[in-house]
């Protein structure tokens, strides 16, 4: 098994547990679930911010410990005041130390889309995204069954959720389209070794609609990447690590925005 199995395999037992817990039910009931979400488009189109989705996350299965002393709400709210377009959150606990309450605090503090950064395998953890504060759910491709990217799209639709696909490569990308997704990532990172290129983003823009956001996710570390990206046709930039792996992320993050 490769690590992104091992995820998913953990994510199934993870769902079941939590709906023995709370319900869908008693999730709708939550009171950010009847919240109006921030809208991811107009967001990263603003001429006022600058296309980053900038990325909380303690720890990776690549490099474990990333960050362990900087504040879900402080890093956050330094993005935001930076420019950032959006915020993402990582709430997987066993591979990234995060959690929904990081979810929750980092709502608190912002007035622009919030990310939930999970692995999606069940509807129940949309109901979730929406209870806990997210505007913006993630589904990735090479986990997830065409039908299921069908279903989970228009699921997340219905409660007002913007919808981010993360495809690796071609394939992925033209069995995953649907009306229901706002924004189409690229994720220069190999899902299966962790393994990391720019070439993943360059040779999959042109082949994305031009009606969707385009995002460039990870591996991005130098402000002319950007530059360089925006040419190529991307709006949006996922950024985490570059950030969260110095002292202080919310001045890496304004030295770098300085720079474009």
């Amino acid at each position: 098994m490769n690590i992104l199995d091992k995820i998913v395999l953990r994510k199934r037992q993870e769902v079941q547990a939590a709906m023995e817990k709370v319900s869908l039910a008693e999730l709708e009931q939550y009171p950010l679930f009847s919240r109006n979400c921030y809208n991811l488009r107009e967001s990263v189109l603003d001429n006022n911010k600058k296309g980053i989705i900038a990325e909380y996350k303690r720890a990776s299965p690549s490099k474990g410990l990333i960050n362990g002393t900087s504040s879900v709400q402080e890093v956050v709210k330094g993005y935001q005041d930076a420019g950032a377009s959006a915020i993402s959150v990582l709430t997987d606990a066993d591979f990234f130390q995060g959690s929904l309450q990081d979810l929750t605090d980092a709502r608190e503090v912002l007035q622009i889309p919030l990310l939930r950064k999970e692995f999606i395998v069940d509807k129940y953890q949309i109901a979730e995204a929406k209870a806990y504060g997210a505007d913006i759910i993630l589904l990735i491709a090479a986990c997830l069954s065409t039908l299921e990217i069908r279903d989970f799209s228009k699921y997340a639709k219905s409660l007002g959720l913007n919808v981010l696909l993360e495809v690796h490569n071609e394939e992925e990308l033209n069995r995953s389209i649907f009306p229901s997704i706002d924004a189409i990532g690229v994720n220069n990172r190999n899902l299966k070794d962790f393994s990391v290129s720019l070439d993943h983003s360059y040779g999959l823009v042109n082949k994305i609609p031009n009606d969707y956001i385009k995002v460039s996710e990870s591996g991005i570390s130098d402000p002319q990447t950007i530059k360089e990206l925006k040419k190529a046709g991307f709006h949006a930039f996922l950024i985490g690590e570059n950030f969260m792996k110095t002292e202080n992320p919310a001045q890496s993050i304004k030295e770098f925005v300085a720079q474009i």
